[in-house]
């Protein structure tokens, strides 16, 4: 079996672990179908400059080009359902090893897998809030309607424009899940880092600043990454087919069904 060793390996710090936490990006979700943003002719970036589509700046004066570049998206992120990988993670929180997810992602695969604490850096999809009186609007009054016409949506209570709860360029992240994010990368002992090309930060940081604080990292990529040389375990293939493996190794030597 390919990367047998390794998936051993991993199995067993996990299982050894006291406090593991996970850290996901784009590439976790890709098997569910939705795209990654840097991958060569099939990453979101690959047609479109980001600044202009999806800045905060580029929202402001021009929303219907966000709106434009989104719908592909907003409709695959509608359709798309947990992978493997999303239910292996459920999984390890269930049976008491994975204490949260850290995720970059905003289309709430995580928790649609039955991930309980889920610390979202980058937003989700979950809601929109209007940009003029701040009323929320739910993704399930949102998307179906905005996917079918491709119009602009606006709020319901004042007709202002309204803005998906996401991070865009040029905004902050959440302080208050950034600095849980933060408390959980100083406090556990194993983070494992799935589909994450660590290249955006503060999240590409995490897995360097938990090293210091002497957790060790396992890493399941499909490419190398800036931390391949200092993680106990390192993994380039589908997250997909070796996260369940991981899982299911770390059940046996818990003795959890």
């Amino acid at each position: 079996m390919p990367f047998e060793d390794e998936i051993q390996r991993a199995a067993e710090i996990l299982a050894a672990s006291q406090h593991a936490v996970a850290l996901t990006g784009a590439g976790h979700s890709t098997p569910s179908g939705v795209p990654d943003f840097r991958s060569p002719g099939s990453g979101l970036w690959e047609q479109v400059d980001p600044m202009v589509v999806a800045s905060i700046y580029g929202f402001q004066h021009n929303p219907q080009a966000f709106y434009d570049w989104i719908r592909p998206l907003a409709k695959q992120m509608m359709e798309a359902r947990p992978n493997p990988a999303h239910t292996a993670l459920a999984d390890l929180e269930r049976i008491g090893v994975l204490k949260a997810v850290i995720t970059q992602n905003i289309d709430e695969l995580h928790h649609k897998a039955g991930s309980q604490r889920v610390l979202e850096l980058h937003g989700s999809v979950r809601s929109a809030t209007c940009t003029a009186c701040g009323h929320k609007v739910p993704s399930h009054e949102l998307w179906p309607a905005f996917v079918a016409s491709g119009e602009v949506p606006h709020c319901p209570a004042c007709s202002g424009l309204l803005k998906p709860d996401v991070v865009l360029f040029g905004e902050l992240l959440p302080m208050d899940v950034l600095l849980e994010a933060e408390q959980e990368t100083e406090r556990c002992d194993v983070m494992l880092v799935t589909g994450s090309s660590l290249e955006v930060y503060p999240a590409a940081g995490l897995p360097m600043r938990a090293r210091q604080h002497g957790a060790e990292v396992i890493l399941v990529n499909y490419q190398p990454t800036v931390m391949d040389t200092q993680a106990a375990v390192v993994i380039h293939e589908d997250v997909a087919v070796i996260l369940p493996q991981i899982a299911a190794r770390v059940r046996e030597l818990k003795g959890s069904t």
